[in-house]
């Protein structure tokens, strides 16, 4: 079966409440339930909360006097930050700073993730940025779906019903999909195959969901893929959760649609690669993207129709934004000096 495939039914079976998707011999789960044991060993659980960046990032050069944008920030530890040390590494504060130097105003970050989190806990987030009236929602989430066995189609329904609430108070939403999980080192084979096969399926799924209940769901696929795998550096101590180098590589992707759901240029003169103009089913769509970094699943029309014999049409976007964020290396700040204010 085809990850498009999969998709449909994940998201099919989260909007119908059916079952189990499939299952493994007895055997095979056998091996898969000691692996997941050796590899909760081996993954230190997390000790300390990540550093807090709530508060207004104004980048170099930017008027701090000029109202700030608002910008919520949930999901999980890739949302949080866990992993780095200072405020300024986390991907909140690294996409606040991001979006002040394209939209020339300070940045307010709000952050509601929480380390551990599944998806079954967005509804709680939603509600606390809600009374707020962010400009932005940024959504990463699905790792601990995956690691937790959690069913696709239950991450589905709960970010779909996340989605719903937000779309009903019409903020603009962007989601990071599921990261692949087959490169982390400390799971061993099978459970490392079988890491990446569940994770871009749930990606693909979470991405049909999004672009269905309008928002935009931008690849994470391989956010942990080749980058990840030629260097540790990456990776912070734990060799699970993402380096401030690893968080810089997020937010970079993750900017540029963040920037057009504000209405920001992100375009450069550089080409953008995987940018197409090829109409695709939905479901397909999402799943060429789970393998693509960076890449946005849009809605799309064929011949004035949005939607075909096989579902709505989608194509993919890679947009390229100008190098706005300070890079990090080696886990150390050296982000240009900007001010924050709590």
């Amino acid at each position: 079966m085809s990850r498009a495939s999969r998709a449909r039914r994940v998201v099919t079976a989260a909007a119908f409440g059916t079952g189990s998707l499939g299952a493994l011999s007895a055997a095979a789960a056998g091996v898969i339930w000691g692996e997941t044991k050796l590899a909760r060993r081996r993954i230190q659980p997390a000790e300390t909360d990540p550093p807090r960046a709530d508060g207004v990032w104004t980048a170099p050069g930017v008027p701090a006097d000029e109202p700030p944008l608002l910008l919520a920030m949930l999901g999980d530890s890739s949302a949080a930050g866990y992993g780095v040390h200072t405020d300024a590494e986390t991907p909140g504060a690294q996409m606040a700073l991001g979006l002040s130097a394209l939209a020339q105003r300070p940045v307010r970050l709000r952050n509601v993730a929480v380390v551990g989190a599944q998806s079954s806990t967005l509804g709680r987030q939603v509600e606390l940025v809600l009374t707020e009236r962010a400009d932005l929602v940024v959504i990463m989430i699905g790792a601990n779906d995956v690691t937790h066995r959690v069913r696709a189609s239950e991450s589905v329904r709960h970010l779909t019903a996340a989605l719903t609430t937000l779309a009903e108070h019409d903020l603009a939403v962007v989601v990071g999909t599921c990261p692949d999980l087959g490169t982390v080192r400390p799971i061993a084979q099978p459970l490392r195959w079988l890491a990446r096969r569940l994770s871009r399926t749930l990606a693909a799924s979470q991405a049909v969901a999004v672009v269905a209940a309008g928002g935009r769901a931008v690849s994470l696929g391989d956010i942990l893929g080749p980058e990840f795998e030629s260097s540790r550096d990456y990776f912070s101590e734990d060799q699970f959760h993402p380096s401030a180098l690893g968080y810089a590589r997020a937010a970079e992707v993750l900017l540029p649609s963040a920037a057009a759901a504000l209405g920001l240029s992100t375009v450069s003169e550089a080409p953008a690669p995987f940018t197409s103009t090829r109409a695709r089913p939905l479901a397909k769509a999402a799943a060429r993207a789970a393998g693509l970094p960076g890449t946005e699943v849009a809605p799309a029309q064929v011949h004035g129709e949005s939607t075909g014999r096989r579902g709505p049409w989608a194509r993919l976007i890679r947009r390229r934004a100008a190098t706005v964020i300070p890079p990090t290396s080696g886990g150390e700040e050296s982000f240009t000096p900007a001010t924050m204010v709590d």
